[in-house]
């Protein structure tokens, strides 16, 4: 996802999404919430410890999951997220 893209979901502009990224300017909590929710992730994710990342203890395909469902989320046509479960489905089979 890009800036842009992520900063259309948030209803906010990409260059104050950069500014956030940066640290130039704070994030509020219910900012924090959104980015979150738009990620579809819990909030503490955001907050990641330099030692569990060195550990990558966490679930390899939670990225790829998470992505998905962001893909997901933004389809507003049934008829698209039918053909989306379509190829999920044949993808998956073995």
């Amino acid at each position: 996802m890009t800036l842009a893209e992520l900063g259309n979901e948030l209803g906010i502009s990409h260059q104050q999404l950069q500014k956030y990224e940066t640290g130039t300017n704070r994030l509020s909590a219910g900012m924090l919430s959104n980015v979150a929710d738009v990620l579809r992730v819990p909030i503490a994710s955001l907050f990641e410890d330099e030692n569990q990342a060195q550990n990558k203890t966490a679930d390899p395909s939670a990225k790829a999951r998470a992505e998905c469902h962001s893909w997901i989320d933004r389809t507003g046509s049934t008829e698209r997220l039918g053909m989306m479960a379509k190829v999920l489905k044949v993808m998956s089979a073995d």
